[in-house]
């Protein structure tokens, strides 16, 4: 794993934040973003822990096991965009203004010197950043963002299969699976489907 926050640590920035989304693929629901900072103290803890990595390498037990760690040692911020936000806007703009949420959060929490973004993305911050494409398999500070967004969305989608029963929501997440397809046919779309995606 490249060692990015280590480079800019020497080059004199001491508060980089990681930046990853989940949710820019499914076809309902929200898409979410997790901005964290690891600290100096911490980095090597977590990057000596196999748990901590693009969290689409992990099993779902897996994922919660390390979003707990996590949230308990990091500082970390959550941003959310709507499925109709999303039909507004297109999924790209969605997903950086999840970002930039996110990022604002966590600027509650802490100053923030550098950000590295997941995949290639130009947000409109004042800080200096960095984008890198797949930065969620390379850099950790984007491998532990990864893990949060993915498990903060998932709890989204739990909520709302107990409010629509009748797609399916706490197994695939929205994401577009044969059940998922199945369900659209029979029941039509509800009103946290995306009407800007492929649906049918």
């Amino acid at each position: 794993m490249i060692q990015e926050e280590k480079r800019l640590w020497r080059k004199g920035f001491n508060l980089i934040a990681g930046i990853d989304e989940a949710g820019r693929g499914p076809l309902a629901g929200p898409v979410v973003a997790a901005a964290i900072i690891i600290n100096k103290n911490d980095f090597q803890l977590l990057k000596r822990n196999k748990l901590i990595r693009d969290s689409k390498q992990l099993s779902e037990k897996q994922r919660e096991q390390a979003y707990n760690l996590l949230i308990d040692k990091i500082k970390w911020g959550i941003g959310i965009v709507s499925e109709k936000e999303i039909d507004r806007i297109n999924i790209l703009n969605a997903t950086k203004k999840a970002m930039e949420k996110a990022l604002k959060n966590l600027g509650k929490k802490t100053l923030i010197d550098f950000v590295l973004i997941d995949g290639n993305i130009i947000l409109k911050i004042k800080q200096k950043q960095k984008s890198i494409i797949k930065g969620d398999q390379k850099i950790l500070s984007c491998s532990a963002a990864s893990i949060i967004a993915k498990v903060e969305r998932d709890k989204i989608m739990i909520k709302y299969d107990k409010k629509y029963p009748n797609y399916g929501f706490k197994e695939h997440k929205g994401y577009g699976t044969k059940k998922h397809y199945e369900n659209l046919k029979k029941h039509g779309l509800c009103a946290i489907h995306r009407r800007s995606f492929n649906c049918s």
